[in-house]
Formats: C-alpha cells, sequence, structure tokens
C-alpha cells in the first residue's frame, strides 16, 4: 500500500482542479486539524485561490502524519466540491485499518449525529488510503437517494454562501498604509461585544449618544454576560433550552450585519451551529421588492431557487431551520404588532409584511429558530423574543486588534492604536467598528512612513487629528486625494487646490445631506441624487463611492450615505462654507440647537427651515460638527471651497463666546442642552470664545445622564478657561467610572456640592478624590459617594482627607462597603476634625462594635451629627422612600443602583435596625421601605442570570 504523501504528490492536479475554486472551507477545517497553523492559514487567505491550495498541499506533503490528516479533512469538506472529488475521496479513503494518526485535542469526543443525519440513517465511516481502484470494480453508491436529494442542494446553497460572506468590504487608501488584500471575513473580522439587552429604555436622542449612554452602564462592577454572536441561540438558563426568537439591535455602523455575515460564514464552512440543516438568510431591503401576496415557500424558492425542489423536505423538520432576517429598520411596509392575525402555513399566501411578523412572533413556523437584527429606533415588542441583544461594538482589546488588521505596517498600527488610546474624543469614537474605520483611515494620512519625506512632516504627526470634526476633515480629505482627483493632484499638491478641484461636488453632496438631514432622509434614488448634481456615474469613478453606497437589488438600485455622521458631517461642511458672517452663524445655531427661526440671515442654508422641537436632539452630533467646520474656515482649512473670508472674521470667536455667555447665563437649559454646548465649544477649539463663556458656568446639574469619557473631557475642556467656584456639580447615576472622574479631576477642587453618587467608582476614585480634599484651593462643602464600591480602605483614604481639611461640612458614604473594622479607621481620622458636621454611613456593614464607634464620636464632637441606622432619621427614610419610586420608574437608574446591589444593602441595613426600633413613624415609614424594595426586587430575583423566566 502507498503512503498518503505519495497519494498527494501524484494526485496534485487533480486536488488542486477540484478545490481551485473556492478553497475556503478546505483552508479552514485543515487549520482546526492543526495541519496548518493560525498564522500559515491566514497568509494562505491572502492569496490567489489557486495559489493558496497549491501552497497548502506543499505545507501539507513534508510529513506523512499531516497527509493523513488532510484526507480526514478532506472526507469531512468533500460535499463543498464536485461530484468527481466526492468520487475520488469514495475510491482513496474507504474503511479504515488502524492506519490513521493520533487525533488533535478533543477529536476524540463522540461526534454527534447532524440534523441531516437525524432523517436519514447512516453510519460514518473511517477511511484508509487506496492508490487504485480496479477497472471493473465500481463505486458504491455512498449514500441512500433521499439523502443526496437533501444534501445536493444544501451543498450547493453552502457553497454559495460561502463564496458570498468570505470577503468583507474593505477599501485601498492611496498610499498610506491601509490593506486592500486582506480582505477575507477571517482576516479582518474582529469580535463584537455583545450582551444581554433589557430592552427597557426608549429614547428620541441621535442613536450615537443613546449608544454611548448604554457603554456606559458597561463597567466591570456590573455582572455583564459577553455573548459571541454564534452563541446567540445558546441555551436560557432559567429551562436549559435554547432560544427561538432572538433580536439583535445596534446602531448603524456597530457590526451587526457584519456579525450575522460571520455567523453565516460559519455556518456554511460546518464550524458553527451545526444543529441547523438550513439557514436561511433574508434581508429586509431585499423584502422591500416584494409587491403581490405570496407563500413562505414561494418566497424562499424564488430566493433559494437550488433549495426550491427540496423545501418541502426541510419543512417537515421545522426545529432544524434557521432564519436571518437582518435589517428590520430597512424595511418599509407597516408591520402591524398587535393584530391577532390569522392562521397561516408555510402554503399560504399573505404579504410579505404579515409573513415576517407571523415568523418573528411564532405563528408562524414555531418550531423553527429565528434570528432578527435591527436598529433601535424601530419597534419589535420584546414580549416576542426569549433572547433580546445589544450590539456594543469593540472594546479596548478589540480596538487594538481592529488597527492592528487594518495596516499592513506594524509599527503603523501601533502608532495610531497609542494616539487613539490616549485621545479621548477618539478612544471613545473607535468602539464603534465603522467609526474605527473612518479614524483609521484619517490618521493613515499623519503615521504613513511615506509621509516622513514630505516638506512639511515635521507637523504631520504632531499634528493629527484631535476633534470628531477634524477626523472627519481628514477622512473626507483623503478620500477626495486618493480616489477622488487621481492623476490630477500629486502628494505635495496643496489642501487648497485639492479642495478646489473638488468643490462643486462637495457642495452638490453636502447640500442633499443637509436637506434630507432636517427631513431625516437617509435613502436616496437616482433621482434623488440628480436633482442635487449628483449623477450615478460620478458614483462607480470618484471618491464618492467612499461617500455615498450604492444598495443594489435586482431591478432597484438605492443609495445611502456610508453612515449617517458622514451625512451629518457633510452637511455641517455645506453650512460652514455657506454662512457669511457672525449673525449667521448666531442664527444658525439659534435655529439647531433651540428651533428659533432665523429672520434675517439670506444664508442658503437658513432660508424656507422651520424644525420640529422633537427632532432637536437629533442635530446635536451636526451642530458639533458644524462648529468644529466654522473653527476650520477660520483657520484657513476650508481654502479652495469658500470664495471669500466672512464678515468682520476676526471679531467671530468673541462674538461666538458672548452667545454661549448668554446661553449659560439664562440657567434654563436642558440637561442634554447643556453638555452638548460644552461640546460645540470643544469642537470650536477657540480660547477667546471659551474664555468669554466659561465664568457663566456656575451650576451643572447632569443627574442621570449617562455620560462617557469625552463627555467629561468637554465638560473640562471648558471649565479649564476659568478659575470660578461651581456651586453644584450633580453627576448622580452618571456612571462616568474612575476614567471618567480622573479626565474630571483638575476641576472638582471648585465645586462646592459635589454629586458622585452610583458612579461606578472605587478605591481608586477615593484615592482622586483624597488629593483633591487635601488641596490647598479646595472649595469642597458637600459630597456625595453613595453607592460606590470604595470600601473600607478608600473610606479611610478620604477620612484621612478630611481630617486636616476645613471646607467640607457634608460628607455621605451610605453603601460604599464599610465594614466593622473601617469604622475604627473613621474614628481615629475624624476625631480632631472640626468642620465636618454631617455623616451618613447608612447601608453599610458595620456591626454593632462599628454603630458604637460610631455614636461614641459623635458624643466627643459636638456640632457632628452621624446618620448609621436608617431609622435614626424620619428625613432619610422618606429620602430613601422616593429614591426607590424613581427606580421604579426609571430602567436606567435601576441599571445604576444594581451595579452596587444597592437595594440589597438596604434591605439588610433596615433588618438591622428593625431589631431594635419601637414602634412609631420612623418604624412605620422603615416598614413601608422595605415592602416597597421587596417588591421591586422581586422581578428580578425570577431572573437568573443568562436567561430569563417566560
Amino acid at each position: 500500500m502507498d503512503s498518503a504523501q505519495q497519494l498527494l504528490r501524484s494526485q496534485r492536479n487533480l486536488l488542486l482542479k477540484w478545490t481551485v475554486d473556492h478553497p475556503a472551507p478546505l483552508l479552514r477545517w485543515l487549520r482546526d486539524a492543526e495541519v496548518l497553523s493560525p498564522a500559515d492559514y491566514l497568509s494562505l487567505l491572502e492569496r490567489t485561490p489557486s495559489n493558496a491550495v497549491a501552497k497548502a498541499l506543499e505545507m501539507v506533503c513534508v510529513a506523512e502524519e499531516s497527509c493523513l490528516k488532510f484526507l480526514q479533512v478532506l472526507r469531512e469538506v468533500q460535499d463543498y466540491y464536485d461530484r468527481d472529488l466526492q468520487d475520488w475521496v469514495e475510491r482513496h479513503c474507504g474503511d479504515d485499518r488502524g492506519r490513521q494518526p493520533p487525533a488533535p485535542a478533543g477529536a476524540n469526543k463522540k461526534k454527534s449525529k447532524g440534523p441531516i443525519a437525524k432523517l436519514f440513517k447512516g453510519k460514518s465511516k473511517g477511511f484508509n488510503v487506496t492508490t487504485e481502484v480496479k477497472a471493473e470494480e465500481q463505486p458504491k453508491p455512498r449514500k441512500s437517494v433521499k439523502l443526496t436529494s437533501i444534501l445536493v442542494p444544501i451543498g450547493a446553497h453552502k457553497t454559495t454562501l460561502v463564496k458570498r460572506t468570505e470577503q468583507m468590504k474593505c477599501h485601498s487608501v492611496g498610499e498610506a498604509g491601509a490593506s486592500n488584500s486582506a480582505s477575507h471575513i477571517e482576516i479582518r473580522y474582529t469580535d463584537l461585544f455583545v450582551t444581554e439587552d433589557d430592552d427597557s429604555v426608549e429614547s428620541s436622542q441621535h442613536e450615537y449618544f443613546d449608544m454611548a449612554s448604554r457603554r456606559a452602564r458597561i463597567y466591570v462592577h456590573q455582572a455583564c454576560q459577553r455573548i459571541r454572536p454564534c452563541h446567540l441561540l445558546s441555551p436560557l438558563g432559567t429551562s436549559g433550552r435554547p432560544p427561538k426568537r432572538v433580536k439583535v439591535k445596534g446602531i448603524a455602523g456597530i457590526g451587526k450585519s457584519v456579525a450575522v455575515q460571520r455567523l453565516v460564514y460559519e455556518w456554511a464552512i460546518g464550524k458553527n451551529m451545526r444543529e441547523f440543516t438550513c439557514i436561511f438568510d433574508l434581508r429586509f431591503r431585499e423584502l422591500n421588492l416584494i409587491k403581490a401576496p405570496l407563500s413562505l415557500l414561494e418566497l424562499l424558492g424564488e430566493r433559494f431557487r437550488y433549495l426550491k425542489a427540496v423545501l418541502p423536505d426541510l419543512f417537515t423538520t421545522p426545529s432544524s431551520l434557521l432564519f436571518i432576517l437582518d435589517g428590520l429598520d430597512e424595511f418599509k411596509s407597516p408591520l402591524d404588532w398587535g393584530s391577532p392575525g390569522r392562521d397561516i402555513d408555510i402554503r399560504s399566501k399573505a404579504q410579505v409584511s404579515e409573513l415576517m411578523v407571523a415568523l418573528i412572533k411564532g405563528s408562524l413556523l414555531p418550531e423553527a429558530s429565528v434570528i432578527l437584527t435591527t436598529r433601535p429606533t424601530t419597534e419589535a415588542p420584546k414580549r416576542f423574543f426569549q433572547r433580546c441583544c445589544v450590539v456594543l461594538g469593540f472594546e479596548e482589546d478589540q480596538v487594538k486588534d481592529y488597527t492592528r488588521k487594518f495596516y499592513k505596517d506594524e509599527g503603523v498600527a501601533k502608532k495610531v492604536y497609542n494616539y487613539i488610546l490616549n485621545n479621548d474624543n477618539l478612544f471613545v469614537l473607535s468602539f464603534i467598528p465603522l467609526y474605527c474605520y473612518i479614524i483609521c483611515t484619517a490618521m493613515a494620512e499623519y503615521f504613513s512612513p511615506g509621509n516622513q519625506d514630505l516638506g512639511d512632516a515635521k507637523s504631520l504627526e504632531l499634528n493629527p487629528p484631535k476633534t470628531v470634526s477634524e477626523v472627519y476633515s481628514c477622512y473626507l480629505f483623503t478620500a477626495v486625494k486618493h480616489h477622488g482627483l487621481i492623476g490630477c493632484v500629486e502628494r505635495c499638491t496643496p489642501r487648497s487646490e485639492v479642495l478646489a478641484l473638488a468643490k462643486q461636488r462637495l457642495t452638490d453632496l453636502g447640500k442633499l445631506a443637509y436637506e434630507s438631514l432636517l427631513q431625516k432622509k437617509i435613502m436616496f434614488s437616482k433621482a434623488d441624487l440628480e436633482s442635487f448634481g449628483v449623477t450615478a456615474a460620478d458614483l462607480h469613478s470618484t471618491f464618492l463611492c467612499h461617500i455615498l453606497q450604492p444598495l443594489r437589488e435586482e431591478t432597484v438600485e438605492m443609495f445611502s450615505f456610508f453612515h449617517l455622521t458622514v451625512q451629518e458631517h457633510l452637511a455641517a461642511l455645506y453650512c460652514a462654507t455657506n454662512v457669511f458672517s457672525q449673525e449667521d452663524i448666531i442664527q444658525a445655531l439659534d435655529l439647531w440647537c433651540f428651533g428659533l427661526p432665523a429672520p434675517t440671515s439670506t444664508a442658503a442654508p437658513l432660508q424656507n427651515t422651520n424644525l420640529n422641537p422633537e427632532m432637536l436632539e437629533s442635530l446635536q452630533m451636526f451642530t458639533r460638527f458644524f462648529m468644529g467646520m466654522i473653527r476650520a474656515r477660520l483657520a484657513g482649512q476650508l481654502d479652495g471651497l469658500v470664495d471669500c473670508p466672512m464678515e468682520q472674521e476676526v471679531c467671530i470667536p468673541a462674538g461666538l463666546g458672548l452667545w454661549f455667555q448668554d446661553q449659560f447665563k439664562g440657567g434654563e437649559l436642558t440637561n442634554r442642552t447643556t453638555l452638548n454646548l460644552f461640546h460645540c465649544l470643544m469642537e470650536l477649539q477657540t480660547k477667546e470664545a471659551t474664555c468669554l463663556a466659561a465664568p457663566e458656568v456656575r451650576n451643572i446639574n447632569l443627574f442621570k445622564m449617562k455620560l462617557s469619557v469625552v463627555d467629561c473631557a468637554a465638560m473640562h475642556y471648558v471649565l479649564q478657561f476659568s478659575s470660578h467656584t461651581l456651586r453644584e456639580l450633580n453627576l448622580g447615576y452618571s456612571n462616568i467610572g474612575n476614567k471618567g472622574l480622573n479626565r474630571l479631576g483638575p476641576i472638582l477642587h471648585r465645586c462646592e456640592s459635589l454629586y458622585l453618587r452610583y458612579n461606578c467608582l472605587d478605591k481608586q476614585a477615593a484615592s482622586l478624590e483624597s488629593a483633591i480634599l487635601k488641596s490647598s484651593e479646595c472649595q469642597v462643602k458637600k459630597l456625595f459617594m453613595c453607592g460606590n464600591r470604595l470600601g473600607s480602605e478608600g473610606v479611610l483614604e478620604l477620612c484621612n482627607a478630611v481630617k486636616h481639611n476645613s471646607t467640607v461640612e457634608e460628607l455621605y458614604l451610605d453603601i460604599t462597603g464599610i465594614t466593622e473594622r473601617g469604622t475604627e479607621n473613621i474614628v481615629s481620622s475624624l476625631s480632631n476634625n472640626t468642620s465636618l458636621k454631617i455623616l451618613t454611613v447608612v447601608g453599610n456593614d458595620i456591626g454593632e462594635v462599628g454603630r458604637r464607634r460610631l455614636r461614641e464620636l459623635e458624643q466627643r464632637r459636638p456640632g457632628l451629627r452621624i446618620i448609621a441606622n436608617f431609622v435614626d432619621d424620619l428625613g432619610l427614610l422618606q429620602a430613601y422612600l422616593d429614591w426607590v419610586e424613581e427606580i421604579r420608574e426609571d430602567g436606567d437608574q435601576m441599571d445604576s443602583v444594581k451595579n452596587a446591589d444597592a437595594l440589597e444593602s438596604v434591605l439588610k441595613g433596615l433588618h438591622v435596625a428593625g431589631e431594635r426600633v419601637g414602634k412609631g413613624q420612623n418604624a412605620e415609614k422603615a416598614k413601608e421601605l422595605r415592602a416597597n424594595i421587596e417588591a421591586l426586587l422581586r422581578p428580578s430575583r425570577n431572573v437568573i442570570k443568562g436567561g430569563q423566566v417566560m
């Protein structure tokens, strides 16, 4: 008997011929069988298909053991290839007679029968190397006719899906070092952060800010279950059964569709979700084209024509079918979730909207599994799903991984990642995959080795973009220079000349972006584009292909901007180049921030514009971009797009500063508007304007607004330009975490009343706050640290700081993790303090000894009141009753409270106090508070981590 090496070498050309069309399944299985190393595998994927297979065979044929493993793998993946290869495998890989090599780790586990095997009886055989087949010997049928009738179409389906999903969209970025060859999904895909979603908070704000708020609630303090996309259908904790209906939501650009693409690819090559015989992936954008009633069988038969003949057989076991419905937010037909609906089956004709609702609700094919993806703004009631998930983009490690994959040069990748890591604006943006792509594209222009030879290279790495506006401007400029003007400009062509050559196209595109933004329109027909001077021919030959994306579906071609923020940036660019005076800018801000019409301006963007107040929040990102573009215009960075300077241009920074000053002076701004104005000033990056506005910021109340590090950076940016005292800074329930507090650190000593309740802070934050209290410039009088896990050590640091502090009068340390031993430190530190008047430590497990120590301290320190028991103060009991009622009505606040297990701590404190309190009003209030908390906790106690009670 000849060796496996001899067989593969002699049959090399035939194997190449049969596998070259799509080598992905073969290569992936070889990697998982440890025949190819991970590095070799990724290297092969960058080659052409024929080159990849040839190189793989060359690597395999080095050793007999790897050749035997190759034949094992070939048997597993034979159904992905044509019948000639399958016959070859049958002849040369017969019953095993002891020639198999040792299996890799985990390979000895008994292989479970797949869904098809459950339908048709059959046994899987091993193999033996057989190099010759007698002429008269006829290959025996390997499978029953009925089994083959299913396997052949399913094989064709998998092959089609592999070809359709193995490549990710990837753009070249001129000479800037981005990779355009490594577009295979195995190379470019980066894992996403997906977690369970409570789906209880509705929001009308810009979806980026809503997502940032959600991310702000996810900290290491919170028990948060990370879910890999391939585990969306993993069993629920309560029942042990997998969910049948799963909803995955996330904002545009967060990676929902790419995650689905990866999931389909993994199934198609046989590596995940193998419990399903067939996956049907349907996009709502395609379903928009269906107008006439049809049955589900007809719909699938048209969409997957190679499966049409076997669909009835597949539907005999619906539990082995998975439907992936991608992009509900793109569906144009109304969905009636409230109607009981009629009884329909797979042969019933109905409108496609009715079919989709029935499939999602489970009235149609209840045993089948469904994964639905959508944006948060689209309704899909939670009651129809056993699992609801939210995609939150990348975590820090994934940002690093994405950056490494984006660039060919590892040195450039490291520089860019470190720059992102040290810039708050870019760091927070980078968690969204599409933003990460934009940042990497923009940064390539600055960090590419090729740019070191430019005349102004000294300034490139020293002055890369810092604000969001600058990043998007760099992205746009890169697209224009490297794609729109190829052959027209050189690397050293001045910026103004590049912009002048693209002026008309950018103006037309910006006007389309702005007017559509005010109408909340994000998809366009060819006629829409042409009405703004943009032709379809332009899209295929210029930089516009990086700005507008064609959405081709059979006979219909629609277009959308690459991302909503790209549309907003272009709209802001158009507006910034079409205002002519300080008065125009101020009237524009009045319009977009407060909905006030522009009475006297003649600027084109302000004509005939009446805004619904409800859409003002959705314009906040656009307004920030506008301020960034105004700064760019004042700095001469838009020369080439504008023909002349604005009137009295030198006076504009001061005029804008006075406008911001008036807004802060009024003191009637909403929380979100206040924060947006801070961001606008940060994007404007003009010291003169900020110095005028900052002193009027006396109170900042962002209570219960979930804040990111960038939000904290915006507050710090504005307040650093003034040394005045802040009467109040209320960041309660904002989840700023240690990073946010560090960003605010330089201005916290100026806050008379500092509210930091329930902010996911720990001992590190206590150290920072201690340094503030020790400062000779400290002006803090009231400090609220309730609900943060400071622990006894953190509280000791605070108390040691208060020991010599002469400003703090009230210190609130409820539910901070103080122990009985910790009270000894408190007594030692506070015995000699003379300024502190109120100390609260309720909700901490300090024991009777700890309470006795605090009573003794209170007796030694006249003027100091210490509240260690809930029942000691009627006002405190009422405050906690009000707090519980707020939590009941506010799901966001409940998230923050859960982080510190606060409610359980309060219950424990009430239980301890109840043992020593008699009757009276305090006792009654304590009893009421206990009952209310138990009622509030009861539903969550019925939820086991990882699943829900249905």
